[in-house]
């Protein structure tokens, strides 16, 4: 992990668990570390997550998450172009836009801070460059907190004229179990719907039920994604004596599951929306005097 002057740690005041939050640095999460021992997927560290966006940690997806199936998208009769390389957009190898514009962005201001808290945020709307790709404007606040063994990541939307704003965003953690064999890991899921992608990562449109499931990894690949998640659904690893849970606690209807197989991590990725509803619909929206609040936590047992 790349050391960063302008991290904030955390700890957690009844265990030995610290987390680690880079709020100029696209306020992403870099370590969540249990006694020394790290639980987050370090990949290619910091330095290439705000240089060329390559994701690590726990990273923020905004103002979408995942995919676009295409460079634009129409709101409330408006059409908005998007240009891979401007105003903080980038694309996947099949050229579709992915995990919105703020990897890496330094313009997060830390509002309240403690040892075991963290609240920042950011202003999207005074952010032109930001405004061309989601001319949405609003606040943006994200709230940590460390404590009882459970990292909890509260998200708010505060619209800031009268607009309101859509809520396509998400986080991606990158878990892992250090010391044990990947095809050893345990994970759980709970019931919620599939939605079929083509090979692109793109919903086709066809969906199936996804019953509440617990199974080995073994030597499964997933990027899977998922919508009618219940609030208060847990997703869970464990192994080795360690299981990690993941609590979509409120405003997270949808899922991603990312087990890729190179690599040893897996991650359960809570979603505002589902992928791609920035062009198909089907989001929420944070109106005037309505913040829109999402909240996720991770527990260590």
């Amino acid at each position: 992990m790349v050391s960063d002057p302008q991290a904030c740690l955390l700890s957690d005041p009844s265990s030995p668990l610290t987390a680690t939050f880079v709020p100029k640095a696209g306020m992403i999460g870099t370590s969540l570390s249990d006694g020394g021992v790290e639980l987050l997927g370090q990949r290619r560290g910091l330095a290439a997550y705000v240089s060329d966006q390559k994701t690590m940690g726990i990273p923020l997806l905004y103002p979408w998450a995942n995919r676009l199936s295409g460079n634009g998208y129409r709101v409330e009769g408006a059409d908005v172009t998007l240009t891979p390389g401007t105003g903080g957009v980038h694309a996947d190898e099949h050229g579709a836009p992915i995990h919105g514009t703020l990897a890496g962005d330094d313009g997060w201001r830390v509002s309240e801070q403690s040892a075991s808290s963290l609240t920042a945020e950011l202003d999207f709307g005074s952010r032109p460059e930001l405004l061309a790709s989601f001319p949405f404007p609003h606040l943006l606040e994200i709230a940590i907190t460390l404590t009882d063994r459970t990292l909890t990541v509260r998200t708010a939307v505060t619209a800031t004229t009268e607009t309101a704003v859509p809520l396509c965003f998400g986080f991606h953690p990158y878990l892992r179990l250090p010391g044990v064999p990947r095809s050893q890991w345990l994970i759980e899921t709970p019931a919620m719907r599939s939605r079929i992608v083509d090979a692109r990562g793109i919903p086709t449109g066809a969906v199936e039920p996804h019953p509440a499931t617990t199974e080995l990894l073994g030597n499964k690949v997933f990027d899977h994604g998922f919508d009618e998640v219940p609030a208060g659904a847990e997703f869970a690893v464990s192994g080795g004596g360690r299981r990690i849970e993941v609590r979509f606690d409120q405003g997270y209807p949808a899922a991603q599951i990312y087990a890729p197989a190179a690599e040893d991590v897996v991650c359960f990725e809570p979603m505002a929306a589902p992928t791609d509803a920035l062009r198909r619909g089907g989001y929420d929206v944070a109106r005037p005097g309505e913040p829109g609040v999402a909240q996720f936590s991770i527990r260590l047992r």
